[in-house]
């Protein structure tokens, strides 16, 4: 900390198919704070997983190329000592960490690991949340214990595809039906999901599933809306209202969220003032489902039938530039982008003075 203002590790990048995502992130987050209370060490991984430390910065970066850090002097040895200096008995230079990696080594509980170890105050959920939000079959079987109600799906790993795919064609055929839905376990952004109508496109997709990680799901099909609800908090969470995302494709996959710019967002959702409370209810429960802790945006369906309310997930680390649901959401709800930077830090920095109280040996 410098004159009192709080240092903040701002990650970004990372070894995952959201890296270009998570450089967006870093830009809009950087851009946002206010350098009259924060400065910044900006640390870059490189697709290869290269950490690069950039200098302590009193202003944001002028573009998303600058945030590669191609000039910066420090490199994975530096970037690393600037982390674990608390290991060593040393003073860090950083007071908090702020992750803002979307997708496999950065969302998933391991960078979250790493900060433990080190003694970082972080922002956002922590190793065991992180793991649970990322793998979407065990998010699932913690909804089911929780009683959220959710659509159907089997998971399976990629020895069992390869060992026992007729009994698991037969499985999804009789128990989900068709269209369904495929999805690698361990993915966000939407990255390697399809959309089944036939047993061909069935396994096609279940290998294709397949090149994004050992585990898949295939859940069956909701004729519903898709609402959204943020949530933000450690013990006393509160959620925000919902919106709703109203996709240009047949479904909400990587080129409607992020390529060709025509799905819509209605925020505040149009629902009545019962649903829109049950969902901010149910958020709140999701989130405490995975022990959630500083942020996380719940999905949920709702079946247009019979208007039911049915989780579909929760994202740890959401989006999180200024056109992002996850802050217009808050946006909408009363408050700022940079407010809602702020309260983040705060959230982190509370949640570490209550680990650090704790007693880890008789």
């Amino acid at each position: 900390m410098t004159a009192n203002k709080v240092t903040v590790g701002l990650v970004y990048g990372g070894k995952s198919g959201e890296h270009e995502i998570s450089l967006q992130t870093g830009f809009a987050v950087m851009n946002a704070f206010d350098y009259a209370k924060y400065e910044i060490i900006p640390f870059y991984i490189t697709l290869q997983g290269e950490w690069r430390m950039g200098p302590l910065l009193d202003e944001p970066m002028k573009s998303i190329e600058d945030m590669k850090l191609a000039s910066a002097s420090g490199g994975t040895a530096e970037a690393a000592g600037a982390m674990f200096a608390a290991l060593s008995g040393q003073q860090s230079r950083i007071d908090v960490m702020f992750p803002l990696l979307h997708g496999t080594f950065g969302e998933d509980g391991t960078i979250q690991g790493l900060f433990e170890m080190a003694g970082l105050p972080y922002v956002g959920a922590g190793v065991l949340s992180s793991s649970a939000g990322m793998d979407k079959d065990v998010m699932k079987k913690l909804f089911a214990a929780a009683g959220l109600e959710q659509g159907e799906y089997i998971a399976f790993i990629e020895h069992d595809w390869r060992n026992h795919r007729h009994e698991l064609l037969q499985e999804a055929e009789s128990k989900l039906g068709y269209p369904c839905f495929i999805k690698p376990a361990n993915l966000g952004s939407s990255v390697g999901i399809s959309k089944a109508s036939d047993q061909e496109s069935l396994i096609a997709a279940v290998e294709t599933a397949l090149r994004y990680d050992r585990k898949v799901l295939i859940e069956t099909f909701i004729d519903g809306r898709e609402l959204e609800v943020g949530v933000l908090g450690n013990d006393e969470p509160q959620a925000s209202i919902p919106g709703e995302i109203v996709s240009s494709g047949d479904y909400y996959d990587y080129n409607a969220k992020y390529i060709d710019g025509k799905s819509e967002m209605l925020i505040p959702a149009p629902v009545d003032a019962d649903l829109a409370d049950s969902l901010r209810e149910l958020a709140v429960r999701a989130f405490k489902a995975v022990e959630g802790s500083g942020l996380c945006r719940a999905d949920f369906f709702v079946r247009r039938s019979d208007n039911k309310i049915l989780i579909n997930e929760v994202n740890t680390m959401p989006g999180f530039t200024p056109f992002s649901m996850y802050p217009l959401l808050w946006r909408e709800t009363g408050l700022s982008y940079a407010a809602l930077l702020d309260r983040l830090i705060e959230l982190a920095l509370e949640r570490h003075s209550a680990r650090t109280s704790l007693q880890y040996k008789m």
